[in-house]
């Protein structure tokens, strides 16, 4: 069932709560995903055993609203408050530009126990931040133009899906939730910090006040496996290699992963 939390500046942010009783979890996605569109629902119900899930559509996808104009500090507010509605106190898992989101709000303080990051997509070397600048520049200037679907076809193209793989998908069923989301790219270029590459924050990974655990997949490719162990080292944290993974991880592999992280206090 929906239920709403309210973020600082008035916007409702939609979620929902799998599970009973147990340490609470927030879900936090990743590019182009929401409740209904995405990996939260398998994560939810892999931990929902022993924890009480919150799966939330981030502002402007899903049952969310917009708000006003964007900035990172009012994705941060909803998170806190969801984080309020889980009781003031959670652990969140956040994948890939979810996990750069998740580590922020844990900078921020927020109510948050502990951080499970998953593949946050930073730029370790100076030609990949170029590309990401490349990539933000141009995701602003197709949304700005009224353009969303090619804005949804340079991010599927910037992280590797080849050209006929995109035609394809243009045609595809699932091609009109890609493009509802579409703007919200531009907030994800955002939370990494994409007009400066989207650098590893190690200011802001080694002032955490919170454990942290870094994981990625054995079979990413190495600009991702690259970032999470600078993301690791830079935070002081616990990092994990789950073998025969990718990006798209599957949640019967990374829950009882963070069951155990959580578990250990």
């Amino acid at each position: 069932m929906t239920e709403y939390a309210t973020s600082a500046d008035g916007t409702r942010i939609a979620y929902q709560v799998t599970g009973g009783d147990g340490p609470a979890v927030v879900v936090v996605d990743g590019a182009l995903c929401h409740r209904a569109f995405g990996p939260s629902g398998g994560i939810a119900a892999e931990l929902a055993g022993a924890h009480r899930v919150f799966s939330y559509d981030r502002r402007g996808r899903g049952e969310s609203g917009a708000g006003g104009p964007y900035a990172v500090e009012r994705e941060v507010e909803d998170l806190a408050a969801v984080v309020a509605a889980a009781g003031g106190r959670a652990t969140l898992l956040g994948v890939s530009s979810g996990a750069a989101l998740a580590l922020r709000a844990a900078g921020a303080g927020a109510g948050v126990e502990r951080v499970v990051a998953y593949e946050p997509p930073f730029s370790t070397t100076d030609e990949r931040r170029a590309r990401f600048e490349e990539y933000r520049a141009g995701v602003e200037r197709d949304v700005l133009a009224g353009e969303p679907g090619d804005a949804v076809a340079r991010f599927m193209a910037f992280v590797g899906s080849p050209e006929p793989v995109v035609a394809q998908l243009r045609e595809s069923p699932v091609w009109p939730a890609f493009v509802a989301v579409a703007p919200t790219l531009v907030n994800d270029a955002e939370v990494l910090d994409g007009a400066e590459g989207a650098p590893v924050p190690d200011a802001l990974l080694a002032g955490l006040p919170v454990p942290v655990l870094v994981v990625d997949g054995g079979n990413s490719p190495a600009l991702l496996r690259d970032a999470a162990a600078a993301t690791a080292a830079a935070a002081g944290a616990e990092y994990r290699t789950l073998a025969g993974q990718t990006h798209e991880v599957a949640p019967d592999v990374l829950g009882p992963v963070v069951a155990g992280f959580i578990a250990r206090g």
